[in-house]
Order: C-alpha cells, then sequence, then structure tokens
C-alpha cells in the first residue's frame, strides 16, 4: 500500500488562493446549517493558557455534508503585538474521512480570520436589519479588517466607524480599508461613538480573563445587532442583559467557557446560529429589536473553510508535498 503524501500551505499559499469574502460566507452558513441539521461533530475546544490573557486552543470537527474533518490548533497572544508579531497563529490539520491519514497541513491564520468574519456577516443576515447602513468596528485589527469586509458583503453599507485604544491603528485602518471597499470611514475619538446609534457593532479586542468591561446599557440602539468576537471583554452585564434577542454560535462552548470563569455576567442565549439558520429558533422578529450573538469561534467553521483551500490547492497547484 502507497502511504500518502501531505500537502503543506504556508500563509502565502492559502492567501494566494484569493478565495472571496462571499464564498467563505456561504461555506460558513453551511456549516452552521450542519450543525443545526445534527450533522456535525464537534467537541468544546478544550485549552492551555501559558501566559496572562493568552490561549492555545484544540478545535476539532466533523462535517457529514461537506466530507470535511481536521483540527486547529490556534494560538492567541496579546504580547505579541509589543514585538511586532499577529495576536493568532496556528496550523490546521484536514484528515481523510476515509483513512483518518492527515491531508494537508496548512497555516491558520488567514482561515481563522476569514471564518470569523464570515460568522459574524451569518449572525447578522438573521438578526439585523437588512437595510442596516452604518456599522461601528471597534479593535481595528485582523478581525476588525476580516468583519468589516464580510458585512460589506451582506450589507448596503454606507458609512464606517473605526475605534482603537491605539489611535493611529484606527487610523490606518480607515486609510486602508475605506480605499478597499469604497467606503467612507471615520476614526472614533471615543469608544461610545463607534457604539451608539450604529446600525451594526463588532467588537474584537483582545479575551480577557478579568476584564473591565466599558459599553454600558443603553448605547446600543434599539433595532441594532452586535457581535462581541471578544467575549465580555467590552461590555457590561447591563449591556447583554439590555439586547431582546442575545442568541450564541454554540451553547456547549459557552457553558465550557462559564465553568473556565468568563461571562459571568452574561444571560443565556435562547438559541444558536445552528438553530437560527436551520429555522428552529426564530431570528429577527421586530425592525426595533436589540440583538446580539456570542460567536466565540466554531472547530465547523475552520474545517469547512480549510476543506475548500485544500480543494482549491491541489486544482491550482498550489502548496508543497511532503511524506509522512
Amino acid at each position: 500500500m502507497t502511504i500518502p503524501t501531505l500537502r503543506y500551505l504556508s500563509r502565502r499559499d492559502v492567501e494566494s488562493l484569493a478565495i472571496p469574502m462571499g464564498e467563505i460566507i456561504d461555506v460558513v452558513e453551511a456549516a452552521l446549517r450542519e450543525k443545526g441539521e445534527g450533522r456535525a461533530e464537534m467537541p468544546p475546544k478544550p485549552g492551555v493558557h501559558p501566559r496572562a490573557d493568552a490561549f492555545i486552543h484544540a478545535m476539532p470537527a466533523f462535517l457529514e455534508g461537506m466530507n470535511a474533518v481536521g483540527l486547529k490548533w490556534v494560538s492567541g497572544f496579546p504580547q505579541n503585538l509589543e514585538k511586532g508579531l499577529p495576536y493568532i497563529s496556528g496550523l490546521f490539520v484536514l484528515n481523510d474521512t476515509e483513512t483518518g491519514f492527515p491531508l494537508s497541513v496548512m497555516d491558520c491564520t488567514w482561515i481563522t480570520g476569514v471564518r470569523t468574519g464570515a460568522a459574524s456577516a451569518v449572525a447578522a443576515k438573521y438578526l439585523a436589519r437588512p437595510e442596516s447602513r452604518t456599522i461601528g468596528i471597534v479593535a481595528c485589527g485582523l478581525q476588525g479588517r476580516t468583519n468589516l469586509e464580510a458585512m460589506a458583503c451582506v450589507f448596503p453599507l454606507e458609512k464606517a466607524f473605526a475605534y482603537d485604544t491605539d489611535p493611529r491603528a484606527a487610523k490606518t485602518f480607515a486609510e486602508e480599508m475605506g480605499e478597499r471597499l469604497g467606503l467612507e470611514i471615520e476614526v472614533a475619538d471615543r469608544l461610545r461613538d463607534a457604539v451608539e446609534g450604529v446600525d451594526l457593532v463588532v467588537t474584537s479586542g483582545p479575551i480577557l480573563k478579568e476584564p473591565t468591561p466599558s459599553i454600558p446599557a443603553g448605547w446600543l440602539a434599539p433595532g441594532s445587532f452586535a457581535c462581541p468576537l471578544d467575549f465580555d471583554s467590552y461590555w457590561t452585564g447591563e449591556a447583554f442583559r439590555e439586547v431582546d434577542k442575545l442568541a450564541t454560535d454554540d451553547h456547549g462552548q459557552l457553558s465550557y467557557y462559564r465553568t473556565a470563569g468568563y461571562f459571568t455576567d452574561t444571560p443565556d442565549p435562547y438559541a444558536d446560529l445552528g438553530q437560527i439558520v436551520t429555522g428552529q429558533a426564530p431570528a429577527r422578529e421586530s425592525r426595533m429589536e436589540r440583538s446580539m450573538s456570542l460567536n466565540l469561534g466554531l472547530g465547523i467553521e475552520d474545517v469547512a473553510t480549510a476543506r475548500i483551500i485544500y480543494d482549491r490547492a491541489l486544482k491550482l497547484g498550489v502548496g508543497t508535498d511532503l511524506p509522512l
């Protein structure tokens, strides 16, 4: 028997495939639908924490309908930013569903960025007002960029507000993303200016074990949608409780994080995105509802994205084959 080779895909390889954000949004929505239909296996992600507010998580997942199974080993180290290194790094291992052999090892930085933005856009598609035209981006790193790009694929955005604790990052973000998307982006001097009265709000700062949240009740306007990607680091318990429809991407993941000391002042979500996408739970029901989705990041989103990356790389001859 011939032992198969493994296709190695560097970050440059993955990015060179130039898979459009719209395609990632479609595949993430399909993965969430499979989850809602009970055709996904995804245990809560275990992790280790070598530094304060840092994590390294293992994220295994299997999607029956997409013939995709694999594991993401991903880290988030806030201290990296001071060293000029990305906050997120890691690898994804894609396996053969027939033999279990690894098919590919690929950088997961791009995967994590785009699938997170895509998941926010899917949540907003069901929970935000379709006519939403303004968006506030709080934290202007990779996630701020991919979330803005994804939201622009789904909504007729006319203006964005960019806030970052580093004003230079917000200014660079506004210049680069404004030109890229043909969108007016205003740098917000205050956090409040990127949240209050804005149709869509995405916060994506570092995930903190002992946060001092700064977004109170009253800032998120009636009819608006928010997606906190930084857990409960920015939003107070009162702000969470003010929301009319609080969803999450996965109840099991949220329960796991509660046992680890996160979300101590956060109410229970009414549904997860798989239930909402499949119609088992209602999406937005009134124009004035405040809605929010606690997106924690799911392995099914990674494996679905990795599968199309691998298939595209084989088709285009991208990457390096290595012996096992």
